[in-house]
């Protein structure tokens, strides 16, 4: 069983590509009351600004870039190795612009969570915002889920939802859906670090409740 608590903190592994807004989200609401802390801030890109923000957070950075390394199975292998270092015991995806292979997926199993912008299982993969505004979508947000090797498709944990407007064009919706992403991130890592959440059987468990693989531990509106 997994117990956690500001003497035992559950470790996190945050995974980077660029800015790093949902990392400083997460910076800013683990507390004394918030039995987590960041471990290492590890990104493929060696200037994404999200290493700036943890070094201010005086938090371990790792970069691994891409041409370092003869291939993705070396990369790869590389990741692994380096995580393992750390032993966290939940990696955070946080706007990491590669895909997981499986390998390294099953070594983590049920430890490796993703947030994405829309509402699964609509519009997985990129260019979310622009699908939902040329579908005319009325309801658009934000996605977390379990990371399996199916690309945006294992279990959900929780969704944020916002409307859309008429006036809204690609820039006020990518802002309005970064806004629930810094609320939704930290709050689905608060619950698994109380010991509320778990993944397991390719399912969410909240509170010891195993819920169906589409179905959704909370829904947030905005």
């Amino acid at each position: 069983m997994r117990i956690c608590s500001p003497e035992n903190p559950l470790k996190l592994a945050v995974l980077i590509s660029g800015n790093g807004s949902n990392l400083q989200a997460i910076i800013d609401t683990i507390s004394d009351e918030f039995p987590a802390e960041i471990c290492v801030v590890l990104s493929d890109q060696k200037n994404a600004y999200g290493l700036e923000r943890a070094k201010r957070a005086e938090i371990s950075i790792e970069v691994l870039s891409q041409d370092e390394f003869a291939d993705k199975k070396a990369y790869d292998e590389a990741l692994q190795a380096c995580l393992d270092r750390y032993q966290p015991g939940l990696i955070v995806l946080a706007g990491f612009m590669r895909i997981l292979t499986a390998p390294v997926i099953s070594h983590f199993e049920n430890r490796i969570i993703n947030i994405h912008p829309s509402l699964l299982p609509k519009y997985p993969g990129l260019h979310t915002h622009e699908q939902a505004l040329q579908a005319k979508d009325v309801l658009h947000g934000a996605t977390v889920h379990v990371v399996t090797s199916e690309l945006d498709k294992g279990p959900i944990i929780m969704q944020a939802s916002v409307p859309i407007s008429s006036s809204d064009d690609l820039h006020s919706l990518k802002h309005k859906v970064h806004a629930l992403e810094h609320k939704l991130y930290p709050e689905v890592i608060r619950l698994y670090a109380t010991g509320r959440l778990n993944f397991k059987e390719n399912s969410v468990w909240l509170d010891d409740e195993k819920l169906s693989n589409t179905g959704l531990a909370f829904r947030m509106y905005y």
